[in-house]
């Protein structure tokens, strides 16, 4: 089967199409003949050798996917070939064909589009982790996103809103200002790009206290970090929740004076971990995702799609921060 590959570290122009075996679908295991693949920031890290897990080469980038069932193993009765699936598997998604656990597999409702369905799982599984199991998020709460017009950033916005939330989303342009706008956000910062000056940082922080007003934010979804996290950071209120989503800015160091004298919190969130240590509560947290998109609270924004020869395309343009909302290769008709 066709695959696009990584065979080694470097960026998106050294990913190729190659071949690799076809797979079986084992025991409690689905083949799922792949249509769409989602593409996110860690597969931008993956094939640079700086993410958290390294694969084995050659490897197929790509966590979140969308398909047909092919066919099922032993043991298997919640799905049949036929069946229009999504899923998450972490990586290996930009194939022809792949095997998933049946557990972490899910329909895709019938009005949906398999680009749809490939864009939800890993952006909103991880926003509604964020913000509910770490952030304990409840109505009437400030929210502050940066990077709000990414795809994590668009599903923090509408997540915040549907679950009572006000949201400020912050954002690099007018352009991606926009499209928070259109998610529904209360109001819009735009900032400038770092690296910033000890005068910018500071500035850039009350533009974020101005927005947050005289309470501050109770909570900061943090989709950048580098040295847009500081400013945020000063501008979180008392024991706040400050959510470490990702760094495509780079990996800030943070003056812990400030979570003492704002007595807040930092928290980790890794939802791949979540996920695979507390399988119930997370099909618990992606049932409520399902409910929220059937009411038209949430829905992922797919702005462009890439065949499948030029997946490597769309890897760079997530590189270079240029996505608003989700890039999505069609890996088959």
């Amino acid at each position: 089967m066709r695959a696009l590959l990584s065979r080694a570290p470097g960026g998106p122009e050294t990913l190729e199409i190659g071949d690799l075996p076809d797979p079986v679908a084992g025991a409690g295991e689905v083949l799922v003949s792949v249509r769409a693949c989602a593409i996110n920031y860690p597969d931008v890290l993956v094939i640079e050798d700086k993410y958290q897990f390294k694969p084995p080469r050659p490897f197929a980038p790509g966590g979140e996917f969308s398909g047909v069932v092919e066919a099922v193993g032993e043991g298997v009765t919640a799905f049949k070939p036929g069946d229009r699936v999504m899923g998450n598997t972490g990586m290996g998604g930009l194939v022809e064909r792949l095997v998933a656990k049946a557990d972490n597999i899910y329909p895709i409702p019938d009005e949906r589009s398999f680009e749809e369905g490939a864009s939800m799982l890993l952006t909103y599984g991880t926003t509604i982790h964020a913000l509910v199991d770490r952030g304990h998020i409840k109505a009437g709460d400030n929210l502050l996103v940066l990077g709000a017009a990414g795809g994590v950033g668009l599903a923090a916005v509408e997540l915040g809103k549907a679950f009572g939330a006000r949201v400020v989303g912050a954002v690099s342009s007018e352009e991606k200002a926009q499209a928070v706008r259109d998610a529904g956000a209360d109001d819009v910062i735009i900032y400038g790009r770092a690296p910033f000056s000890k005068d910018e940082s500071k500035a850039l922080a009350e533009q974020f206290k101005e927005k947050g007003g005289r309470e501050g934010f109770q909570l900061v979804y943090d989709a950048v970090g580098g040295d847009y996290a500081e400013p945020a950071l000063r501008s979180i209120g008392w024991e706040g929740r400050y959510l470490v989503i990702g760094f495509p800015a780079g990996i800030p160091k943070l003056p812990l004076n400030l979570t003492l004298l704002k007595s807040c919190d930092v928290c980790g969130v890794f939802w791949g971990a979540f996920a695979a240590r507390e399988p119930e509560r997370n099909r618990g947290n992606i049932r409520q995702l399902f409910d929220l998109w059937q009411q038209g609270k949430i829905a992922p924004r797919v702005t462009e799609v890439f065949p499948f020869e030029r997946g490597g395309e769309a890897i760079a343009k997530m590189a270079a921060r240029g996505a608003i909302g989700k890039l999505v290769v069609r890996v088959a008709e």
